[in-house]
């Protein structure tokens, strides 16, 4: 009897290459660099800088390009700095530590100027330097950690014949893995007493026996914890809890009252569902207000556990003064504010526009935006909420006008093609684009320029140690 034959294919294992002595020539998008290899294709680096020599082993190869990681340096730039951070190359949120500020300024510059002549082959006019930010360290204004019961475990740990029985973390996710958490010792991104109250919460949820989360088992009364700060001094915190425990929740939230009296919002949240985001949750106030304060040029916004603003207060306001620099309002005009938020960029102009129209998808940040207006008694604004390829048509502005100007403040994804073609029907004179992606900025500035030409490009450098940067770009209808 025949039997039939099976046959395993085995995968075959892909062969990693290693290429030496390669220079590292450049820096490319998500805060990579490049060299290239023996063959003429680049090489997409995570662990280097600009400058340095190294021997590289791949970890991907593509028909155009390898990405790799250096194993060997032959020599180091004169680019490099010493980190100032002890979780550097482990945490993951601070990439560009180990390069000097100047440099990062001219590599993000040069990304943004790149990204509109490839991208959106526009014809430029000379980019005004980009903006640094006056802080590098301590500028953010809102951090979020997590709470895990298996934390990440450092390579000297795990080859270490010690048992480890400290487990619990508070920190951050490690890149790429959604169930492992680093454990934060010092973060050098929002000023104090942000690591005092991180800190403290874990002590005291240790010594007395709150239960840190475990997400793949979903198990744990600790989930996260938000800290907002504000440039007028005010403090938000929020801790997330997975299990309703009234006694231990209360136990922890009381102590942090008595060792913090300066916080001026204690909130919480009970949040049993598998993610943790809370923009579906309800916030409880156990303490304060349920709210803070930010302040900028005499304007008030309010700030809720679920509020969009800007995280770096202080080049905000820069930026804000570019937005409105650039706009150059006489007190005439009507101007259209697409994204708007919490409306803080829609204040900020109204005192020099006759009106001001905001739009946003979010009908809990358009509540914001109009109570603030209220609290700042600005009159000339008015807010709108829905999805803004749908909300901005021909009957919203036949019952709100024509604008003059438009500034738009689109999300990471860019403006949708629909919203595009409508700025592009109603040719308002000027248009002011304001960018976190200068990628998708370039894109949608390719289908404008036809009509629009490019009178000014201003980069600003919002996220120092990081890869990001915003971009304002000016543009003015064509005669």
């Amino acid at each position: 009897m025949q039997r039939d034959a099976y046959f395993c294919h085995m995968r075959k294992k892909k062969k990693r290459l290693v290429f030496e002595n390669v220079l590292v020539t450049d820096a490319a998008a998500k805060g990579k660099t490049i060299g290239k290899a023996p063959d003429g294709r680049v090489i997409f680096l995570n662990n280097t800088v600009p400058g340095d020599v190294v021997d590289i082993q791949t970890t991907k190869k593509r028909k155009a390009y390898f990405e790799g990681t250096a194993i060997n340096f032959h020599s180091l730039s004169d680019k490099r700095v010493d980190p100032v951070c002890q979780h550097f190359n482990v945490c993951g949120g601070c990439k560009w530590q180990d390069m000097g500020y100047e440099h990062q300024l001219f590599y993000k510059q040069k990304e943004v100027e790149n990204n509109l002549k490839r991208i959106g082959h526009l014809d430029l006019p000379e980019m005004t330097p980009i903006l640094g930010s006056e802080k590098q360290y301590f500028y953010r204004n809102k951090m979020e950690f997590s709470f895990s019961d298996s934390r990440w475990l450092t390579l000297d740990e795990i080859q270490s014949d010690k048992q480890i029985d400290d487990k619990n973390a508070l920190g951050f996710h490690i890149p790429g893995m959604w169930d492992k958490i680093l454990d934060i010792k010092k973060c050098h991104l929002q000023k104090d007493p942000s690591n005092a109250i991180r800190l403290e919460t874990k002590r005291f949820a240790i010594e007395n026996g709150l239960t840190f989360f475990n997400p793949r088992n979903q198990y744990g009364m600790l989930r996260t914890l938000m800290l907002r700060t504000s440039s007028i001094g005010e403090i938000m915190v929020l801790v997330q809890f997975f299990e309703n425990d009234k006694e231990k929740r209360e136990l922890l939230l009381n102590h942090l009252t008595t060792r913090f009296p300066e916080i001026t919002s204690l909130l919480y949240v009970i949040n049993p569902k598998q993610n943790d985001t809370i923009y579906d949750q309800e916030i409880i106030c156990f303490s304060g207000r349920d709210h803070i304060f930010e302040e900028m040029e005499g304007l008030k916004f309010k700030i809720n556990a679920k509020s969009f603003y800007q995280t770096n207060s202080e080049q905000a306001y820069e930026l804000y003064k570019i937005t409105r620099n650039f706009a150059d309002l006489k007190g005439d005009e009507l101007v259209y504010d697409l994204y708007t938020g919490t409306g803080t960029i829609a204040q900020f102009v109204s005192k020099k526009a006759k009106k001001v129209v905001g739009i946003e998808s979010v009908p809990e940040a358009i509540l914001d935006a109009k109570a603030n207006a209220e609290r700042n008694a600005i009159k000339n604004v008015d807010f709108f909420v829905g999805d803004m390829k749908n909300v901005f048509n021909e009957q919203f502005i036949a019952q709100n006008g024509v604008p003059d100007v438009i500034i738009t403040d689109p999300p990471r994804d860019g403006m949708h093609k629909d919203v595009v073609q409508q700025i592009l029907n109603i040719a308002p004179k000027k248009v002011v684009y304001v960018s976190c992606n200068s990628a998708t900025q370039a894109r949608d500035l390719e289908l404008m320029k036809e009509m629009y030409n490019i009178i000014k490009v201003q980069p600003v450098d919002m996220f120092p140690q990081t890869h990001h940067v915003e971009n304002v770009v000016l543009l003015e209808k064509k005669i």
